[in-house]
């Protein structure tokens, strides 16, 4: 369901260049230059600086407007350079985020995910505990708040059982586990199809949260290059680590997003699918059942 649920990153990276490549790029060459003229013994001096950065303008200054316009070009080129260079990295932030670690890292998501399911349980069997212990016709509104804060502890590690070492990639987990478990869907494969026949508002809707990630995401990734730049200038690992946070928090943001409206699209748009493909009849109405999810899953998987 990822790749196809993320499919538009790239271009609306592309259409968003200028401010997610240029303004940045041209941002962490400055620092970058300063950084390294600097280094790591006098990192915090900015007298130092002001001193450099007065010497190098007036150098630029008595250059002639050819050599000057060469500096300008050769400026915005590296800063080009520089977000290209960095967007290039936006498919590693995006994996570590859902929670697609690669294979080295996999005792380590393991115990992630077993720690998540942990707390997970935890906070559902309170509630199950709670919600036995006062039944809905007697219960009073001190009891029901009780049990409202035990599932939205639930809820705020993961919408369904844990499956990822990750927030956001538990996010389209449940997304994946209430397709199969409630509709029958397999939604790696029908998901691509249900798109096609979803209404344009819902589609716009979709592409727009899209979008708010992919920003989110190369966000994120800007951290990366602060980072390595923290070998010749420290203070830039600070700015890396403020990035990176920045970036995370408006990529949780946008998930929750995106997958409230996409189990939202299962919820209202999934018998859509189903007439399509023949399988529930034109006049046939309310959600999808799983005995019709099912048979949507046999024919799009075609025995795969």
């Amino acid at each position: 369901m990822v790749g196809n649920f993320f499919q538009e990153l790239a271009k609306k990276l592309a259409e968003r260049w200028a401010v997610l490549l240029m303004l940045p790029g041209a941002l962490f060459v400055m620092i970058a230059w300063a950084g390294s003229r600097l280094g790591q013994r006098h990192a915090l001096d900015w007298s130092r600086l002001n001193g450099i950065v007065s010497t190098t303008a007036a150098s630029i200054s008595r250059q002639s407007p050819g050599t000057q316009a060469v500096l300008v070009v050769a400026v915005l080129l590296a800063a080009t350079g520089a977000g290209a260079a960095t967007q290039a990295l936006a498919g590693w932030t995006r994996l570590i985020w859902l929670g697609q670690w690669p294979r080295v890292l996999a005792p380590w998501q393991r115990w992630r995910i077993r720690r998540r399911r942990h707390r997970w349980h935890g906070h559902v069997q309170r509630r199950q505990r709670l919600e036995q212990a006062a039944p809905r016709p007697t219960r009073t509104t001190e009891q029901q708040d009780a049990i409202d804060v035990a599932a939205g502890r639930a809820n705020r590690i993961a919408m369904a059982e844990p499956g990822r070492p990750t927030w956001m990639g538990d996010r389209i987990h449940a997304v994946e586990r209430v397709a199969l478990n409630r509709y029958g869907l397999d939604l790696p494969f029908t998901w691509p199809r249900l798109w096609l026949v979803l209404p344009d508002a819902t589609r716009t809707e979709i592409a727009t949260t899209h979008g708010a990630f992919a920003a989110a995401v190369a966000t994120g990734t800007w951290a990366w290059p602060y980072l390595f730049l923290g070998i010749r200038w420290w203070p830039a690992i600070l700015i890396g680590v403020v990035v990176s946070l920045v970036g995370r928090a408006h990529g949780r943001s946008a998930v929750a997003d995106l997958t409230t409206l996409s189990e939202s699209a299962l919820d209202l748009h999934a018998r859509l699918l189903a007439k399509a493909l023949g399988v529930a009849g034109e006049q046939s109405t309310g959600p999808l059942t799983l005995t019709e999810g099912f048979e949507v899953t046999a024919l799009v998987r075609k025995g795969r």
